[in-house]
C-alpha cells in the first residue's frame, strides 16, 4: 500500500476550511499566520509561497515579512516581539535555515508559545514530552495522521526512528512512545551493524536523516510499516535538467518488502503543511478562549 499523504492532506485542507469557516462566523476574526523569511534562499521561498496559498485556500489570513540576508539578530528579534505583541497574529513561523550568523534557537525561543504554530519552543517540546501538547510539530503530527488514516496502530508495535533532530526525529519519537510503541532511536553516527539490526527489527520504519538512499530497501522488514521523511534532489542525468526527487529509503527494494510506503515526494511533505495550518486555527482558537 502506497500512503498518500497528498490525498490525505487535500482532504484534511478541506474539513479546515469549512472549521475556518464556522470559526469566523462564530468569532468574527480569521486565523492568521505571520511568516518570516530571511534572505533569498529558493527553496524557503518555495515553501513560504505554499503556505500562503494554502492560507488563501483556506481563509486564513496570511501575513509575509520578508527580510534581507543582511538582517541582524537583533532585528529579527525586534520583529519577532511585534509579532507576539500584535493581538492580529495567531502563529509566527520563521523559516529554517537562517543566514550563517543568525541563531535560530534564540530566535524560536523568543516566539511567544502560544503563537509558536511550528511547535519548537521549548515550552512546546516540553509539554510534549509531558504528554500535554500544545502545539505539535508539524511533520511529526503529519506522520502521526499517515499512520491513523491508514489503520496502523502502533500500540506495542517496534518502532525504529532513524535520526534525532528536534524537528522531526525526537518529537515523532516521543509521540509514538505516548501511542505504546517500543521506540528505538538511531541516527548517522550509530554503528552501521547497530542501524541495519534496528531497522531489520522495526515493525513501523520512520526514515529522517536527509540523505538520499541511507537506508538500503534489502534492510526493511517484510510487512513493516516505512515512512521516509527525506525529500534529497539527486544530480541531474541530463544537463539543464533539474534531478529527481528520493527520499532516504532505497523506496524501489523497500516497496517489494514493506506492507505499506510513503512515496517521496507525495507522502510525508504535503502532510507538513496542512498540520502547520491545524495547529493556526488552534492558535486562532486559544486566542479565542476555546
Amino acid at each position: 500500500m502506497i500512503l498518500d499523504g497528498k490525498s490525505l492532506a487535500g482532504r484534511i485542507q478541506a474539513e479546515l476550511q469549512v472549521e475556518s469557516a464556522q470559526f469566523l462566523q462564530s468569532h468574527k476574526f480569521r486565523p492568521c499566520l505571520a511568516t518570516v523569511l530571511v534572505g533569498e534562499d529558493p527553496a524557503s521561498a518555495v515553501y513560504i509561497r505554499s503556505k500562503g496559498r494554502a492560507c488563501e485556500r483556506l481563509g486564513f489570513e496570511s501575513r509575509h515579512h520578508p527580510l534581507p540576508a543582511s538582517t541582524s539578530q537583533q532585528e529579527l528579534l525586534e520583529l519577532v516581539e511585534e509579532l507576539n505583541a500584535d493581538e492580529g497574529v495567531h502563529g509566527i513561523l520563521v523559516q529554517m535555515p537562517l543566514p550563517d550568523g543568525l541563531d535560530s534557537w534564540q530566535v524560536l525561543a523568543a516566539i511567544d508559545p502560544h503563537k509558536d504554530v511550528d511547535g519548537f519552543h521549548p515550552d512546546n517540546v516540553g509539554l510534549l514530552a509531558l504528554k500535554r501538547p500544545r502545539f505539535i510539530s508539524c511533520t511529526p503530527r503529519g506522520i502521526m495522521a499517515l499512520l491513523d488514516e491508514s489503520g496502523v496502530d502502533p500500540s506495542g508495535r517496534r518502532v525504529t526512528v532513524v535520526g534525532r533532530s528536534a524537528i522531526v526525529g525526537l518529537p515523532v519519537a516521543l509521540l509514538l512512545i505516548h501511542a505504546n510503541a517500543t521506540v528505538r532511536v538511531v541516527h548517522s553516527r550509530t554503528r552501521r551493524e547497530d542501524l541495519q539490526a534496528a531497522v531489520e527489527e522495526a515493525e513501523i520504519l520512520v526514515v529522517a536523516v536527509g540523505r538520499p538512499g541511507f537506508v538500503p530497501g534489502g534492510w526493511v522488514r517484510e510487512g513493516a510499516v516505512v515512512i521516509d521523511v527525506g525529500i534529497n534532489r539527486l544530480p541531474p542525468e541530463e544537463e539543464g535538467k533539474r534531478g529527481r526527487l528520493v527520499g532516504d529509503v532505497e523506496f524501489e527494494a523497500a516497496e517489494q518488502r514493506a506492507a505499506a510506503i510513503t512515496p517521496v515526494p507525495g507522502g510525508v511533505g504535503p502532510m507538513t503543511i496542512s498540520m502547520l495550518m491545524r495547529n493556526t486555527l488552534d492558535a486562532a482558537r486559544l486566542k479565542a478562549g476555546i
